[in-house]
């Protein structure tokens, strides 16, 4: 299911990822999202540029 760019997490859906084989992201808009990984970590992770790279 495609996100609109402004879509904003809620702790429910934040709670209620579950665990997979391979990690994933939940995107909360702009470059804030939460990486659920294999061993149930949920870690909020912030893309940002600096010196004009990524």
């Amino acid at each position: 299911m495609a996100r609109s760019p402004l879509h904003q997490l809620t702790r429910l859906e934040i709670v209620n990822a579950k665990p997979t084989v391979k990690p994933y992201t939940l995107s909360d808009g702009g470059r804030l999202y939460v990486l659920v990984k294999p061993d149930g970590a949920k870690l909020w992770r912030w893309n940002y540029d600096f010196a004009g790279k990524n």
